[in-house]
């Protein structure tokens, strides 16, 4: 867990010490990485993450075309060389020559990968077990009284290659789950130059340009629309798929779609701080950071393999060499060594492990949660203390008008007035009355004299009727008579001609989805429930007691959150972790501090987003439930794959020590069981809400 935490916040951008091996460094600057050099894989090798995949995985540079055409060809070759075998009393070296053509055929990328391992100095990968237990097969036939093994070692490096053909369509299927959010990536942007339109890469974009967005193409930049309103299609960026109405005044942020009109934004943030660029960089860096069982299974293999190769070796020698008749006893021994080499492949563990943890991180991006990386999914799967901040993330942060309590008019003319009273304040609360009233700005009444009185409210005339709008400070400097309301929130006082004329009820609005997150992870599992926010106690506490909330704590500073959530820490169990939710940029060191940061991405600050190990891009709670659902479920497949690949390996090991096995049993103990844990790897990329 310290680990986790210690090592969790480095920089999430793709420049590794390794950067000037990569061919696509030139492209660093745009935000992403082009993978087109290893079009199979799509691995990138700038990222020092994925290094180990160049030689602890199956990888050739070929396209699954051009394997899947290697592997029919292969096949033929071998059904021609056994019919030959068998219309032919061919020696035995010449049947060697028949089957070596398909050998080479099917063999050819794992004996140079084995040779290029060995050059480098890592000798002991798959593809020199692959390489030795192969070519021992086919030398083994020369030895006194034993029988050639020519077609086995053939249907060998024929099955690795099927086994790798199902590894880069798994790999395929996990990026491309992740690849969909690089398409938000915008490719140009028309600035507005005078009475031109200039149409340049974003990148050339300063703040304060006015961009032209037209129907179809994707928001170039974040900004604000100055002019025109459209629909946006968001679902790259949150998930959801339902458009989002944008006017005037309304932020737009790159990487949506910009559905049916055509609007002008002023630019507010430089292309490398835009959310599209951010979103990007988080996708790039999820790759480097290792889960604890995946940085187990890559050490294990390290090891692993070169006992394997020495225990085949002692298997190979030593009972022949006791059994005081070494030449009759060395072929019979021999072959079950390269049984035994065959069979122990890590190939299952080292390739589907970290399938898993992509395709769990594919599965929860396609629901629009960001996970930056396979650490994080150890983390998330046992979370127990669940810890909320209130404002913008259990509620909208934005206050509206929840009740109206009129004394001497109706609810409708108590809400003109004060809207016309509030119409230039730049307060919330001004905010919330105007957005009850819109009508306020078109109605045509005449105001004047208006008079802000800090700490209390604002006075002004409106159609000639003085009309005072503030707390219960202000009715009490002017002697007017108050009552107090039943119902909590800021209640803000109305008064008309120095008379009483009600009350307006202004709340922050708990977003919709908040009482079902906070049900659906105690379903889950999650012990504690703990709410902290900076508002008034009773405010606070209402919300809490709304959503049902464990514990909850009100009036805090920022460091009084960090000094909160670092108490829940000390009192969590070994196997639990404690994860903060929030979204502002007072949360930031908080985000940090906990086990595990969860972030609202997007009304969310920059700040809260960089400092959180995941991303909530449609500021939704209740995805918070489906990515602990997502993490447990990744977790179980990488659990059930290793437990099926050493279990299947185990008991054909012991088989082939004794004589029982068949060189058959050894291919599916090697291929087959990583065609089988590489397909329910797959499982991860689906959907978990």
């Amino acid at each position: 867990m310290s680990d986790n935490h210690n090592h969790k916040h480095e920089q999430h951008c793709c420049e590794h010490p390794h950067e000037e091996h990569c061919g696509c460094q030139e492209e660093h600057h745009h935000g992403h990485c082009h993978h087109d050099a290893h079009e199979h894989h799509g691995h990138c090798h700038c990222h020092e993450g994925h290094e180990h995949h160049h030689h602890e995985h199956h990888h050739h540079d070929e396209s699954p075309r051009r394997q899947l055409a290697v592997i029919i060809i292969s096949a033929l070759l071998l059904a021609v060389a056994i019919i030959i075998e068998k219309s032919t009393q061919l020696p035995t070296w010449q049947l060697l020559l028949v089957y070596l053509v398909p050998y080479l055929a099917a063999g050819f990328g794992t004996l140079r990968e084995a040779a290029e391992g060995i050059a480098s100095g890592d000798v002991f990968n798959e593809h020199f077990l692959m390489a030795v237990a192969t070519i021992g097969a086919l030398c083994i036939g020369f030895l006194p009284g034993a029988e050639t093994q020519f077609p086995e070692a053939v249907f060998v490096m024929l099955f690795f290659q099927v086994g790798e053909l199902f590894e880069g369509y798994a790999e395929g299927q996990s990026r491309k789950s992740i690849a969909h959010l690089m398409e938000i990536r915008p490719d140009s942007a028309h600035v507005k130059r005078g009475d031109k339109l200039e149409t340049i890469h974003p990148e050339e974009v300063a703040v304060g340009d006015i961009i032209v967005i037209q129907p179809g193409e994707k928001v170039p930049l974040d900004g604000v629309i100055i002019e025109g309103s459209t629909a946006l299609n968001t679902i790259a960026l949150t998930g959801e798929s339902m458009p989002r109405e944008a006017g005037e005044g309304d932020e737009v942020i790159s990487g949506c779609v910009n559905i049916s009109g055509v609007v002008t934004a002023r630019v507010t943030k430089p292309f490398e701080e835009s959310t599209a660029s951010k979103i990007i960089r988080l996708v790039e860096s999820a790759g480097e950071h290792k889960a604890h069982s995946e940085t187990f299974i890559a050490r294990f293999a390290k090891v692993y393999t070169p006992v394997v190769v020495f225990a085949a070796l002692s298997l190979a020698l030593l009972p022949p060499l006791l059994s005081g008749n070494f030449g009759a006893a060395f072929p019979v021994w021999l072959y079950r060594a390269l049984l035994f080499l065959v069979v122990s492949c890590p190939c299952a563990l080292v390739i589907s492990v970290p399938l898993t943890f992509f395709g769990g991180i594919g599965g929860a991006s396609r629901n629009g949660i960001l996970v930056k990386g396979a650490n994080f999914m150890d983390v998330l799967a046992k979370t127990g203390t669940i810890v909320f901040d209130k404002t913008g993330t259990l509620t909208h942060g934005r206050f509206a008008v929840e009740a109206v309590h009129p004394e001497q008019c109706d609810e409708r003319h108590l809400l003109h007035l004060a809207a016309h009273v509030e119409h230039f304040s730049t307060h919330p609360i001004g905010t919330a009355l105007r957005d009850a009233f819109p009508d306020e700005a078109t109605d045509g009444c005449r105001i004047s004299d208006v008079t802000e009185l800090a700490g209390r409210g604002i006075q002004a005339t409106v159609e000639g009727r003085q009309v005072s709008v503030g707390n219960s400070q202000m009715m009490d400097d002017m002697g007017i008579g108050w009552h107090d309301c039943g119902e909590k929130g800021t209640i803000i006082h109305v008064a008309i001609d120095g008379e009483y004329a009600g009350h307006i009820v202004i709340n922050d609005q708990v977003k919709p989805t908040s009482r079902e997150a906070i049900e659906a992870l105690r379903q889950l599992g999650v012990k504690k429930t703990v709410m902290l926010t900076g508002d008034r106690e009773a405010v606070g506490t209402d919300v809490a007691q709304r959503l049902s909330i464990d514990e909850w704590h009100c009036e805090l500073m920022p460091a009084d959150k960090v000094v909160a959530v670092e108490t829940l820490l000390n009192q969590r169990s070994d196997d639990s972790a404690v994860a903060f939710v929030g979204d502002g940029i007072n949360d930031a060191p908080v985000l940090a501090r906990a086990d595990i940061g969860i972030a609202m991405g997007g009304l969310g600050s920059d700040a809260a987003i960089e400092a959180a190990d995941v991303v909530l891009m449609d500021d939704d709670p209740a995805k918070i439930a489906v990515a602990i659902k997502t993490a447990r479920r990744t977790l179980s497949i990488a659990r059930q794959n290793v437990v099926f690949a050493i279990g299947v390996k185990v008991a054909v090991l012991l088989l082939a020590a004794i004589g029982v096995a068949s060189m058959w049993m050894a291919v599916f103990a090697d291929v087959g069981v990583t065609v089988l844990a590489v397909l329910n790897a797959m499982r991860a990329l689906k959907n978990s809400n």
